[in-house]
């Protein structure tokens, strides 16, 4: 049973890999076996976790993506395919939710909608579309998209955020469809994952508090929590699993 869970011989991409859930799930991939290439819009913190995943005896390569850009999600699936002969999983995890796109909906900054739609529903959407035939030729083509609880139910004040994580949902069912039998795609949910995405929300006591409360398992998920779930989609151990969401949330979703 554990060797379902092999991806050796499996080339992962994984944007907004530099830090975070990304990171984690990039460092995951690689301890599963998989040849993986995180990717980000800074250097720097991609090659640091490159040096971590080969010190740790895995192979990986560092990318520089901007997901709202289409050329550079061209050239980032270029680079994966030049390095290593090819792409098997896309994981979509690059995500923002700015300032801007904060607030009551008459308060939204359109400018910061639109960031929003494009790097979280534009550019996952891009990116799955530029490895299409790289993920159609290899032998268990997976995509594993990084939703949020927020692409299950509503969160006051985050409408950007929450539109583009339905969207996310509904693409991963639209694509599953589509491409069956031969690759396979789902997403992963979390709830609250104790990163540098929530610091903001950390720093205000009440806010943190009214958070757990909601939390049936009363804490929030280190990244690697996440990590687990999007090894498990991307492996043959999920090989009759397509077009599903996983929530990762502590139980929020249960409530």
């Amino acid at each position: 049973m554990q060797d379902q869970f092999d991806l050796s011989d499996r080339v992962a991409v994984v944007t907004g890999g530099s830090r975070g859930i990304g990171r984690a799930i990039a460092e995951g991939m690689a301890a599963a076996g998989a040849s993986v290439v995180p990717a980000s819009r800074t250097t720097a913190d991609v090659e640091r976790v490159v040096e971590s995943i080969r010190e740790d005896g895995g192979e990986a390569h560092a990318a520089t993506v901007d997901v709202a850009d289409a050329e550079s999600v061209e050239s980032l699936i270029a680079a994966a395919e030049d390095a290593f002969g090819g792409v098997d999983v896309v994981v979509n995890n690059a995500g923002v939710n700015p300032d801007g796109a904060l607030g009551k909906p008459e308060d939204v900054d359109l400018d910061g909608l639109d960031l929003t739609v494009d790097v979280n529903l534009r550019g996952a959407f891009a990116c799955a579309q530029a490895a299409a035939e790289s993920l159609q030729e290899s032998d268990g083509g997976t995509v594993v998209n990084v939703a949020s609880v927020g692409g299950l139910v509503g969160l006051p004040r985050q409408h950007p955020y929450v539109a583009t994580k339905h969207g996310l949902v509904g693409i991963t069912k639209s694509m599953a469809l589509d491409w069956a039998p031969d690759v396979r795609v789902n997403a992963v949910a979390p709830g609250y994952v104790a990163t540098e995405f929530i610091e903001g929300a950390l720093e205000n006591d009440s806010i943190k508090q009214s958070l757990l409360d909601r939390t049936p398992l009363e804490r929030f998920a280190d990244p690697e929590e996440i990590a687990g779930p999007a090894v498990f989609l991307a492996s043959d151990a999920a090989s009759y699993v397509t077009g599903s969401v996983l929530a990762v949330d502590g139980g929020w979703t249960a409530k």
